[in-house]
């Protein structure tokens, strides 16, 4: 079985035609700093917002909420989605765990806006979808 290295040197050998050793070694270089990003702490947490997206509820009261003008309060939320207030304030709940809403007490009330993150996310797939 080939190494990596004599793996990377054909791969490299067939895409410019010829291949040196320092073509071997500086891409491998680039392909560990790769990695290094791979394995850093912004995938779990870009897995958390992901994961907690994949939810129907959660993904419809993130969307709601980056799309509002301001903060929504439960009992707003309950009107635009048809789940239980309960269901509600446990998929907010996810929500701010991930970061992808803020809360504010105001009162007995409590309101959620949208955070920078979870409007660059609906903002993402919604130029994704554009484009379509």
């Amino acid at each position: 079985m080939a190494t990596e290295s004599e793996r990377i040197h054909r791969y490299l050998e067939d895409k410019l035609d010829e291949c040196r050793v320092e073509d071997v070694e500086t891409r491998l270089s680039e392909l560990d700093m790769l990695q290094s990003t791979a394995r850093s702490e912004r995938v779990e947490s870009d897995l958390a917002v992901l994961s907690t997206l994949g939810n129907e509820t959660r993904y419809r009261l993130a969307r709601v909420l980056a799309d509002a003008d301001g903060e929504l309060c439960v009992c707003e939320l309950n009107a635009v989605v048809d789940v239980s207030e309960s269901a509600i304030s446990h998929a907010l709940s996810d929500l701010r765990e991930a970061g992808l809403v803020n809360r504010r007490k105001n009162g007995r009330w409590r309101n959620y806006e949208a955070t920078p993150v979870a409007s660059a996310v609906i903002d993402a797939l919604d130029e994704v979808h554009h484009d379509e």
